[in-house]
């Protein structure tokens, strides 16, 4: 490690969390509990399973720029965990690793706490210059708002944002929402972050 980064630093893991969050508007403890198999990968992008509050299930449709940030950022965890990844696979980055393996880990390698995330999160917005006087907890549930605000401008419908972010009722999403909309898959592909990942990525 070059002077001035620390052990702990893995920009890899952290761009991952912080484009899975905003991206996908998953709740930090779903975050934690995601596995590598929730990550579903398709021709058209994919979908990441979720266990969301109260056991309730739901499937949620990303596209192929995030499915491949995701891979990338295994493919760094395979060079600092090599044993780690259980086989090369032709799934790639994803199928080297056990289905039931945590999605992100720590720097141990072990499942990551909702504590280290969160300051995770608070680290890669200081690194950006956004000193924050929220509380990392606050920051993480802000790109799950980020990411329903977005679609909502985008004339998503209540339904679809719903489905989309695991409520139990139209009546939370619907704070969201002022038009009506388009099917799940549509309404993901709409999101406008996904630019972030072109703009932030160095040619």
């Amino acid at each position: 490690h070059s002077a001035g980064t620390r052990h702990t630093d893995w920009a890899e893991r952290d761009r991952a969390i912080v484009l899975t969050a905003v991206l996908a508007g998953l709740r930090a403890d779903e975050l934690v509990r995601a596995n590598i198999g929730d990550i579903r990968p398709a021709d058209d992008g994919g979908v990441i399973h979720v266990r969301g509050k109260g056991n309730k299930d739901r499937r949620i449709p990303v596209e192929q720029a995030l499915i491949h940030e995701l891979k990338a950022y295994l493919e760094s965890r395979a060079v600092r965990f090599p044993s780690a990844s259980k086989r090369r696979s032709s799934n790639g980055a994803l199928g080297a690793w056990p289905a039931t393996a945590a999605l992100f880990v720590g720097a141990d390698g072990e499942r990551i706490t909702r504590g280290a995330l969160q300051y995770r999160v608070l680290r890669a917005f200081k690194k950006g210059g956004l000193n924050s006087q929220r509380s990392a907890g606050v920051l993480v549930h802000g790109f799950r708002h980020t990411f329903a605000t977005e679609l909502a401008n985008e004339n998503v419908s209540v339904y679809a944002l719903m489905k989309l972010l695991g409520h139990e009722s139209m009546l939370t999403s619907q704070r969201y929402v002022d038009g009506a909309g388009t099917q799940n898959r549509a309404a993901a592909a709409q999101n406008p972050l996904y630019g972030l990942i072109k703009q932030s990525r160095k040619p």
